[in-house]
C-alpha cells in the first residue's frame, strides 16, 4: 500500500491593488484625471468623476495615503478621540462629525478611550498620527488627571465638550446659558426654588450645569439647596426623585440631563405626587424622546449636529492655515417648554 502523501498548502500570494494606470484604462481617461478624482480636485466633470470612481470600486483600487500627501499636502483623513461614545450627545456630535467630514473629502479614523488621563490621551493621539490623519478632533467631556492638556504641537486640534481654557480651538454649547434659561422658567412660575439633580462630577457639562444653576438662584435670592450627584442615567434620576418626595418643600426639579428627568418622573409617579400640579420637572438635551415622556418634557435643546460640524470647520480651518489662532465657538441652546412645568401649587 502506497504511503500516503501529505501536501502543504500553498499560501496564497499577496493580492496585488491596481495600479492607477490600469483605473484609468478600465475607465477609458488618462492617469492625470484618476489623480484629480483620487485627490478630490474640482477640476473634473461629474461624468467623468462617476466614471472613475465606478471604476475604482470595481477593481478595488486603494489610493496612496504618502503619495496623495506628497502632492495634495493632505492625508485626506481626520482623527476623533473621545469618551462615553455611547452618550446620546457624544453619539450624536460623533454622527454629526462624520457627514461633515466626508462632504469636505475626508475619512476619518476614531479611537475611543476609558482611562481619564492625559498620557490616555496622548497615546491616542500618537496611535492616530501613526494612521496618517491631517488633525483631530478631541471630545473630551470628561475630566482628566491633570489641569493641563499637552498635545503635538504639529497637529491641528480642535477641542469640543471640553475644558474652555486650553489653548486649542474649542466648540462647546453655552452650558450656563441654558441653565440659566431652564431656572429662570421655573422660578418666573413662581417657584421659590429649584431643586438639582445633577451629572456626575467629572464632567465638564455637569459642573457647568450644576454652578449656573447655584448662580442663578443666588442671583435671584433663591434659597440654594445641596444638589443631588446622578451618573446621567435614568436609574440614578429615579434613586434622586425618590429622595426629593421626602422633601416637603419641594415644587421644582431640574435634572441635568433628560435620562435622569425621566427617573424622576418614575419616581414622582410612585409617590403619587402629581407631575406639574405637584412639582414641575425640567432637563437638559432635547433627546428625541423628551417630548413623547408622560407628561412631556420641559427642557434644554441642544444641537449636536451644529457641534459636530463647528468641530470639521476648525479643523479644517487649521488645516489649510497652519499657525493661524485658534477659535473658540460656543453654541446656543434653545429652552423648549412642555407641560413638565407649571406654577407651584397654591
Amino acid at each position: 500500500m502506497a504511503d500516503k502523501v501529505t501536501r502543504t498548502p500553498r499560501s496564497r500570494p499577496p493580492r496585488k491593488w491596481p495600479s492607477m494606470a490600469e483605473v484609468a484604462a478600465h475607465a477609458g481617461v488618462s492617469s492625470q484625471t484618476v489623480s484629480r478624482v483620487a485627490n478630490n480636485h474640482d477640476n473634473v466633470d461629474e461624468t467623468t468623476r462617476a466614471k472613475v470612481l465606478a471604476s475604482m470600486q470595481e477593481l478595488g483600487y486603494r489610493p496612496n495615503a504618502a503619495a496623495r500627501a506628497l502632492v495634495t499636502g493632505k492625508f485626506g483623513a481626520i482623527g476623533v478621540v473621545s469618551f462615553d461614545v455611547g452618550a446620546h450627545g457624544n453619539a450624536r456630535t460623533l454622527g454629526a462629525i462624520a457627514d461633515a467630514a466626508r462632504e469636505a473629502g475626508f475619512s476619518v479614523n476614531f479611537m475611543g478611550i476609558r482611562a481619564q488621563t492625559e498620557a490616555a490621551v496622548r497615546q491616542a493621539f500618537q496611535h492616530l498620527m501613526l494612521q496618517s490623519v491631517d488633525g483631530i478632533v478631541l471630545v473630551e467631556s470628561r475630566v482628566l488627571d491633570t489641569p493641563s492638556l499637552h498635545l503635538p504641537s504639529t497637529m491641528p486640534v480642535v477641542v469640543a465638550d471640553g475644558d474652555t481654557g486650553h489653548e486649542y480651538a474649542t466648540v462647546d454649547f453655552a452650558q450656563a446659558r441654558g441653565t440659566q434659561s431652564v431656572v429662570n422658567h421655573l422660578l418666573e412660575l413662581g417657584h421659590r426654588s429649584v431643586h438639582h439633580v445633577s451629572g456626575p462630577p467629572d464632567s465638564f457639562a455637569a459642573r457647568r450645569r450644576a454652578e449656573a444653576w447655584e448662580r442663578t438662584l443666588v442671583a435671584a435670592g433663591a434659597p440654594v439647596a445641596p444638589a443631588l450627584w446622578g451618573d446621567w442615567t435614568a436609574r440614578s434620576g429615579y434613586l434622586a426623585g425618590r429622595t426629593l418626595v421626602q422633601i416637603p418643600d419641594v415644587t421644582a426639579v431640574f435634572a441635568a440631563n433628560d435620562q435622569m428627568a425621566l427617573g424622576v418622573l418614575r419616581a414622582m409617579n410612585e409617590a403619587g405626587r402629581s407631575v406639574p400640579d405637584d412639582i414641575s420637572v425640567a432637563g437638559f438635551d432635547d433627546i428625541p424622546e423628551a417630548s413623547f415622556f408622560e407628561p412631556p418634557l420641559t427642557t434644554v435643546h441642544q444641537d449636536f449636529d451644529v457641534v459636530g460640524r463647528h468641530c470639521v470647520t476648525l479643523l479644517l480651518e487649521q488645516i489649510e492655515h497652519r499657525g493661524s489662532s485658534p477659535r473658540r465657538l460656543a453654541v446656543e441652546p434653545t429652552l423648549v417648554v412642555r407641560a413638565s412645568t407649571a406654577p407651584p401649587p397654591a
